[in-house]
């Protein structure tokens, strides 16, 4: 998946934001916040974290499993406990989380959004070797993938 794919999804789920009434700032605010979860579970589980040595940041009960595995108020409950949840904790999750909350107004589209868009896709497998991109993949000093764009 290239950038550009990246962004066209990103923008497909702004609308199913926005018809919850969200606005774009809380479009943002809310896909950082689910996107940042998901990816936290991706990179604590392999090809990311080979023999479990680096556990999620996100504490258990909390993390991206546990929102797959509720639905409709009982998953709208446990967003918003969750982002309370990690906006109490110590150091960098802390200052991410700080003073989230759920500006979700329907179960549904945060169920939607949560299963059918964010959790289909593989988030940390998007990186690319790109200009800009401060890692180099090794093909050679400043050459650029032709995914890139």
């Amino acid at each position: 998946m290239n950038s550009a794919t990246i962004v066209q999804k990103l923008w497909n789920y702004c609308n199913v934001l926005r018809d919850d009434g969200m606005s774009y700032g809380d479009h943002v605010e809310q896909l950082t916040y689910l996107l940042f979860l998901k990816m936290a579970d991706e990179r604590s589980q392999p090809p990311f974290n080979v023999g479990g040595s680096q556990p999620s940041p996100i504490a258990k009960g909390y993390d991206w499993p546990s929102l797959l595995a509720k639905d409709g108020d009982e998953l709208f409950d446990h967003y918003r406990h969750t982002l309370e949840k990690l906006g109490a904790e110590k150091g960098t999750i802390g200052l991410i989380f700080g003073k989230a909350q759920n500006k979700f107004q329907d179960p549904a589209k945060l169920r939607r959004l949560v299963v059918d868009l964010i959790d289909a896709e593989n988030w940390s497998a998007t990186r690319r070797d790109c200009p800009g991109d401060r890692r180099r993949s090794g093909s050679g000093a400043g050459a650029v993938p032709a995914d890139c764009g």
